[in-house]
């Protein structure tokens, strides 16, 4: 917050499904708190509504609640019923009174963006000496956020060992499926659809009590082409065809994402296919096998664009709006977020760095939607207190799955 010019933090949102709330708090259910962070004190929590003070005291901060020290009703009447006055009122007097009066105050969290920017628009007008801003990119949170606690990396690791078992489990039901004039039936004879598929992993990851907010990339040929193309529901699984399998859930309630792709073909894979997959898995690997603590993100970026330039792809770095080769960049940082620092392509800065503590992915691929071809391979990894890279969820890296 020093080195920002932050006076002060003001996280808006509930207490789950909200990452920098989350980072302070845990995952509780309250919907609506104001968490407070002024420099060089310990934060301050308060909730809305007192049928929530159970949830909001689970955090273990300093917790206050709103209806007893400043009830709503008070100020709606003082206001002749207007809520952006009432609401902004009174957040002057308990800003007035934690001792924010002026300063920069760097504001966060998921919330109706609508109403907050009423909100900050009037307690401006009421407190003029506050300077309200945020960031774009390397907030204080997301730097503080960019390195993890062991018992943070052990959450990831979970959610990677879930991960990988579901994956596995996806393999397993389409080794029994059987194949006739290259369309793929699972062993009731109906056709396999991309849909059918992802209901299946869908249900093993609730079971398994983790949660899909972002979906899953489950695309075949073509569509396995363009990178976040999460696939037609509709398609049958063929054999010989592409099908990246992009997986990325979350622990329930908001917590800690895992990301990890494998590219599949089923029963066989053309020449063409088999070649570019190999290129891909040299990549990754040599990638990996460099890796060094404290390293700018973007050095491996621009290895990777190197490696596929040599093999005669055409890369991101000559094109920044390029549809065939390799067309993203080699990996992100993750945790509460799915994407989040450290970052290693064009926005990324001299604070994207590889620290002791940082889990990332490195997901090199290549792309020719003309030719329906589509290779990605990704795994997640963690640098720990020992300065060792370690990927927190092994698990084959095949081509081919057999099938009947």
């Amino acid at each position: 917050m020093q080195e920002t010019n932050v006076d002060a933090l003001w996280v808006w949102g509930a207490m789950y499904n909200n990452p920098d709330m989350v980072y302070f708090t845990g995952i509780h259910h309250a919907n609506q708190v104001d968490l407070f962070k002024i420099r060089g004190r310990e934060p301050l929590l308060y909730h809305f509504v007192s049928m929530e003070r159970e949830e909001a005291k689970n955090s273990g901060l300093e917790t206050h609640a709103y209806d007893e020290t400043h009830p709503l009703d008070s100020y709606l009447q003082k206001f002749g019923g207007n809520l952006v006055d009432a609401i902004a009122y009174r957040m002057r007097d308990v800003l007035k009174e934690i001792g924010l009066v002026k300063g920069r105050i760097a504001i966060s969290g998921w919330d109706n963006l609508g109403s907050a920017l009423a909100i900050i628009f009037r307690v401006k007008e009421l407190l003029p000496e506050i300077e309200f801003f945020s960031f774009v990119q390397d907030s204080p949170i997301r730097q503080a956020r960019l390195t993890k606690t062991p018992e943070e990396a052990a959450h990831i690791r979970q959610m990677g060992k879930l991960t990988t078992e579901v994956v596995g489990r996806t393999a397993e039901f389409l080794s029994l499926c059987t194949a006739r004039d290259e369309l793929i039936h699972d062993p009731a004879g109906n056709p396999v659809t991309v849909g059918k598929v992802k209901e299946k992993i869908n249900l093993w990851l609730a079971e398994l009590g983790a949660e899909n907010p972002e979906e899953t990339i489950f695309s075949i040929g073509r569509d396995a082409a363009i990178p976040h193309n999460t696939g037609n529901p509709q398609d049958v699984l063929r054999t010989g065809q592409p099908i990246v399998f992009d997986i990325f859930p979350r622990e329930k309630g908001g917590g800690y994402f895992y990301d990890f792709t494998r590219t599949w073909c089923l029963g066989y894979a053309p020449q063409e296919m088999q070649d570019m997959h190999q290129q891909t898995l040299e990549v990754h690997h040599s990638i990996i096998a460099a890796l060094q603590p404290n390293t700018p993100f973007k050095v491996y970026q621009d290895m990777a664009c190197d490696m596929f330039e040599k093999m005669g792809h055409a890369t991101i770095r000559q094109q920044y709006n390029l549809s065939e080769g390799y067309t993203h960049s080699i990996g992100h940082g993750l945790g509460l977020d799915i994407h989040e620092n450290p970052f290693s392509g064009m926005t990324a800065t001299e604070k994207d760095i590889l620290a002791i503590g940082s889990v990332f992915s490195i997901e090199p691929g290549l792309y020719y939607p003309s030719r329906n071809i589509g290779v990605r391979i990704e795994d997640t990894v963690y640098l720990t207190p020992q300065g060792k890279f370690e990927i927190m969820a092994e698990y084959p890296y095949d081509l081919i799955l057999p099938i009947k």
